[in-house]
């Protein structure tokens, strides 16, 4: 029995350290998850609201520049044939890098080498011209750009992709979105000019571009300018929607203040791209192209932007044109370019668009 409390009277104060440091080391995982909440749901968000500088960071991505280390004056480098390399200097001074790439038909002509002779064969155009315009981040050579680009090209159609300023060896000027609209406004209306209605060009928008594109063509429009017809391929509302429903915001949108301090910055900074506003002014044929599994830009914002297009221009017509494409091809929202039926849709859109062109 003494032994017993000897045994006792020694592990007790063990015991009691034990629970004592214990206690500190919750203590201390406690506070240390109230602090790291509070900085990501308080501080970080308060940072991100007066700052206009991370806003558009976040939104364009332009810093995230892949493929790296591309040389642009080296189509070929990326598996790019029949392309060449060019700039373009804006209205508001800003160089301005693009590639024109031939259409299928014209690979082998061996008299199309100098900067002449491709600008030539876009003034002496037969088959549709494609004017694409990216999403955020990357640049013109990014992977499933160029697998778009070939398909245009399999297609036999004419080809301007560019970078807007802040991407790829486009110069780096102030970012904002009148400044890539002014940029995209420009070139549209350089590549209308030099193909002079000899064919019909088309406008491709991918993501942060489907909100470029409708607001260049809404502002063409009161110029009485029109192209051929739009497409939207994985296309947003406005960006309030696209940052609400973006799978990011979700960690922050139990905050009471979520729209106060992450959504209302970018509209009161005029980073707004309303294409759900700008349809209405745009005249030309659209077609929306859009993947259920899209996680970047939910397929119900792509469904919107159809909805306010059919309000405003009526589906009588069949002006506005929504293809919904099944998750169960797993093209998300880089990849539709993949999706086997394209190069028919393509092709019906472009032939009923041609026929309103020419009339």
């Amino acid at each position: 029995m003494q032994t017993t409390y000897l045994l006792l009277a020694a592990v007790i104060p063990f015991i009691i350290l034990d629970i004592w440091y214990t206690r500190i080391y919750l203590f201390s995982i406690m506070k240390a998850s109230i602090i790291t909440y509070l900085v990501i749901f308080g501080l970080l968000p308060i940072i991100f609201h007066y700052s206009y500088t991370i806003q558009k960071k976040m939104l364009f991505l332009n810093l995230l520049q892949w493929p790296i280390n591309v040389d642009f004056s080296k189509p070929e480098s990326v598996g790019m044939k029949g392309t060449r390399n060019f700039y373009l200097q804006t209205d508001q001074q800003v160089k301005i890098g693009l590639w024109q790439i031939l259409p299928q038909s014209l690979l082998n002509d061996s008299t199309v080498t100098t900067d002449d002779d491709y600008e030539a064969v876009l003034k002496n155009a037969k088959q549709p011209v494609f004017l694409y315009m990216h999403g955020n981040s990357g640049n013109r050579a990014s992977s499933h750009r160029l697998e778009l680009y070939k398909l245009f090209q399999d297609l036999d159609y004419h080809v301007i992709c560019f970078d807007y300023r802040g991407y790829g060896d486009s110069e780096d000027a102030e970012l904002s979105e009148m400044g890539v609209v002014i940029d995209s406004k420009y070139v549209l209306k350089w590549v209308l000019k030099v193909v002079n209605n000899t064919a019909p060009v088309f406008v491709w928008g991918h993501s942060l571009g489907t909100g470029v594109s409708t607001h260049v063509l809404a502002l063409l429009a009161t110029e009485n300018i029109h192209p051929a017809g739009l497409i939207l391929e994985s296309p947003f509302s406005n960006i309030a929607d696209e940052i609400t429903e973006h799978p990011i915001a979700q960690v922050f949108k139990h905050l009471p203040w979520f729209h106060w301090l992450i959504v209302e910055p970018f509209y009161n900074n005029y980073l707004r791209f309303e294409s759900d506003k700008h349809i209405e002014k745009i005249q030309c044929p659209i077609m929306i192209l859009h993947a259920e599994d899209d996680n970047i830009v939910p397929f119900a914002l792509g469904e919107k932007l159809f909805e306010a297009g059919v309000n405003y221009h009526g589906n009588d017509t069949n002006r506005v044109q929504l293809t919904r494409i099944n998750a169960s091809h797993g093209l998300g929202h880089k990849y539709i370019c993949r999706y086997k039926k394209l190069p028919n849709i393509i092709k019906s859109f472009v032939a009923e668009a041609n026929q309103n062109w020419t009339d």
